[in-house]
């Protein structure tokens, strides 16, 4: 089940049925879709991407996807999804333009690495960005992602995999 978390400005909580619009918006944006998997869909794909959150992904209980609200407003998505392209977890999230530039991006992704590590017991969380796409990538180098392979694309581009891992945890020492 897709757990509720807060960040000091985010909500990030389950999607509900009346999300769908702000959701087809946010995604048939070209600046957001535009370093997502193949770019902007048509709204009846985006629609029914939607339903299947609903159909396949809570239905199934497959990975965490959440609404991401600042003041009440759907702001955002995020998932943290097991993926065959990085062999384990990866991060994904967007933003509406209208908040980005406000630290947002690196507010969300820490809050959804947190709970990979802590709620999922992870040891290492990853990311697969663009390599044009200079915000998400500097925003993930400031979380202490770190580069370790690239992806050539079929269109010609590069993906960027970049990974984090949890830091170890050290033993409390025995009190003498």
């Amino acid at each position: 089940m897709t757990p509720t978390l807060r960040t000091e400005r985010l909500l990030l909580e389950p999607y509900v049925p009346a999300d769908e619009d702000a959701f087809v918006a946010m995604f048939q944006d070209p600046r957001v879709t535009r370093w997502m998997g193949d770019g902007t869909a048509t709204e009846p794909e985006d629609r029914a991407l939607f339903g299947r959150i609903f159909s396949k992904v809570y239905a199934q209980d497959l990975f965490a996807v959440w609404a991401v609200r600042r003041d009440g407003e759907l702001v955002g998505h995020a998932e943290i999804k097991p993926t065959d392209t990085v062999s384990g977890h990866e991060l994904i999230y967007a933003l509406v333009p209208a908040v980005w530039g406000a630290g947002l991006g690196r507010e969300l992704a820490e809050a959804i690495v947190g709970h990979g590590f802590d709620a999922l017991g992870l040891t290492e969380v990853h990311a697969t960005v663009a390599q044009d796409n200079l915000a998400s990538l500097a925003v993930l180098r400031k979380l202490g992602f770190e580069h370790v392979r690239d992806i050539a694309e079929d269109d010609g581009g590069t993906t960027r995999v970049l990974t984090r891992r949890r830091p170890p945890v050290t033993p409390p020492r025995p009190s003498a």
